[in-house]
């Protein structure tokens, strides 16, 4: 028996190769209808039907022009080759191509064997990508002809499935909370009290500039994917509030242009902040920690922070993702053809309501509680993620 013919994880019961066929013969395939954009709403009310584009859900409409159980092909954009599982009575647009299963073919199995295909290396055209039709058809495919066997494939990666979606959710959720109680804890509404029950002080109302001991941008040169000497942290290091060592770039111990690079080393607690970016990325902030064990430096277009000791690092970094922040980032930000900026000058006005040091640690504390409850879940999403991936290389040819 030829094993190229045979997945490496086979449920028991099952023997025989596989064979090779082309997409054409395990399914008809044929584009949605077009739709104005005016009968395509944002939001879903009583009585319309999910509307699918060639990137997904695009909306909601009157009408449908599809019921029952299809895998959606995206045909036009960037995007073209995405496959939807779409349910029940929808509307298909021109973008997008269902898939109709022949006969002994399991509809939910197709969504898979559709997903590993990779069919937007087929898209031609570069300023609007698109797949036609006759194209995909012509893809080869390995494929089991035991319809039981595709109903156990499927039934398994739906459950796998169906668990992403359970952790997304709760994800979602926590996350939804948090924001929902920073607003609570940044505008006063809810108070800790201290250890003996009683109230805080009032909270002063201060300027950044009047908090910070250091706020300076980082070195400016040609870095290396080679590990040289010093690791250096860059604006897409920035994420979730945190820094993300996994695409690091480094620089010399001893720099060559002679800057005493001691003074930029950070520390732990140091927050950086995207001052030189796009507009999307501008005023991203994320505190810093010694996930390296190492001299660490930082790049021109970040700032680094330090705060004096009647603030605690923890308490900033909720604080800067206020929408209080967002809105005066976005005051003060100075858009460029390439990149936006803004001034350390401007930066320094920032208003912050600083409540004392022991109630400072308790939010932080309480919001870092749901910081490990968010992150907790976000580990086993990604697990199941990378499950869910290994069983796709695994269960099909």
């Amino acid at each position: 028996m030829n094993s190229l013919n045979v997945p490496k994880l086979r449920f028991p019961g099952f023997d025989g190769e596989w064979e090779k066929k082309s997409i054409e013969d395990l399914c008809i395939m044929q584009a949605g209808k077009f739709i104005s954009a005016s009968e395509i709403k944002d939001n879903y009310s009583e009585g319309m039907f999910p509307c699918y584009g060639g990137n997904g859900l695009r909306g909601y409409t009157a009408t449908f022009n599809c019921d029952g159980n299809f895998s959606l092909i995206g045909r036009q954009g960037a995007l073209c080759g995405n496959i939807t599982f779409a349910k029940n009575k929808f509307y298909a647009t021109e973008h997008a191509i269902v898939v109709n299963v022949k006969q002994n073919i399991d509809t939910n199995w197709m969504f898979y064997i559709l997903n590993i295909q990779n069919l937007n290396q087929y898209a031609t055209g570069q300023a609007q990508p698109g797949l036609s039709v006759q194209n995909i058809k012509k893809v080869a495919v390995t494929v089991t002809n035991s319809l039981p066997e595709q109903q156990k494939i499927a039934s398994f990666l739906s459950a796998v499935e169906k668990k992403i979606q359970q952790l997304s959710r709760k994800k979602e959720l926590l996350e939804q909370y948090k924001k929902g109680v920073m607003q609570q804890l940044f505008s006063g509404k809810l108070r800790f009290k201290d250890e003996n029950g009683k109230d805080y002080p009032d909270w002063e109302e201060k300027k950044l500039g009047e908090l910070v001991t250091l706020m300076q941008s980082g070195i400016s040169r040609m870095l290396s994917d080679t590990d040289i000497g010093l690791p250096i942290i860059r604006s897409n290091n920035l994420q979730n509030g945190r820094i993300d060592v996994t695409d690091i770039k480094y620089w010399f111990d001893i720099d060559n242009q002679g800057a005493n690079l001691e003074n930029y080393v950070l520390f732990e607690g140091d927050l950086l902040v995207n001052f030189i970016n796009s507009i999307a990325q501008i005023g991203k902030v994320a505190m810093f920690s010694d996930l390296m064990k190492r001299k660490t430096i930082f790049t021109t277009n970040l700032l680094r922070l330090r705060f004096n000791e009647k603030v605690i690092s923890q308490f900033m970094i909720n604080y800067f993702h206020l929408k209080k922040y967002e809105d005066f980032i976005q005051s003060i930000t100075k858009p460029a053809v390439n990149q936006a900026s803004f001034t350390t000058k401007d930066f320094r006005t920032f208003t912050v309501n600083l409540p004392s040091l022991p109630e400072q640690q308790k939010i932080a504390n309480f919001l870092s509680g749901i910081d490990g409850k968010i992150e907790q879940v976000n580990g086993e999403l990604v697990k199941t993620q990378e499950f869910k991936k290994g069983l796709l290389q695994q269960m099909f040819v």
